[in-house]
């Protein structure tokens, strides 16, 4: 296993892989105020047989190079996590998504384990186009699109159909360009 640090305070970005699935069940029940909200992510981990498919599903897609999933550890506990939710090598286009605890709010876990992946999609895979999408209404998501001088591309009006209530996606991006301008300045 490789963990990479995300600074001085004992934050590591690793993989998760399914036989953490007990691990990461426990930490999806503490991030699930926190993310229900805004996406169904921690709804398709309610117990650690959904927990395993759901592991099993990002490890089956880093096998097909379509996505990938890494959690956020801070002082040994799993916090939170970032993922390549799409993932197309042969255009050149990709998605990254996080979510986070209670616990690991506030730190800048999120933006800092996002700039790992975007670095490594853009310097070491090539990528050339770098996508984040949230609720309009998640402002705390937005916020790291900003930080990362991502570009707000636009809004779907009402695309995201989900409990029940139609949601607002705003989609953000940087390009492989404006990244590697970003990390010379």
């Amino acid at each position: 296993m490789f963990a990479v640090s995300l600074g001085d305070d004992g934050a590591e970005l690793r993989p998760l892989e399914i036989w953490q699935a007990q691990e990461f069940l426990d930490h999806v029940d503490r991030a699930r105020e926190l993310v229900d909200p805004w996406i169904p992510f921690a709804s398709f981990a309610t117990d650690l047989d959904s927990s395993r498919e759901l592991l099993r599903r990002y490890a089956e897609k880093q096998a097909s190079d379509t996505g990938r999933l890494y959690g956020i550890w801070l002082d040994g506990t799993l916090v939170g996590g970032v993922l390549f939710r799409i993932f197309e090598a042969e255009s050149g286009n990709c998605e990254i998504g996080c979510w986070l605890e209670p616990a690991g709010l506030g730190r800048g876990l999120v933006t800092r384990a996002s700039r790992k992946l975007i670095d490594w999609a853009v310097y070491e895979r090539g990528m050339h186009r770098v996508e984040w999408r949230a609720s309009a209404g998640n402002t705390a998501s937005t916020a790291v699109a900003r930080r990362l001088g991502m570009t707000r591309d636009g809004v779907l009006r009402e695309s995201f159909l989900y409990r029940g209530e139609r949601h607002d996606s705003e989609i953000w991006a940087v390009l492989a360009p404006e990244w590697r301008s970003q990390q010379q300045s």
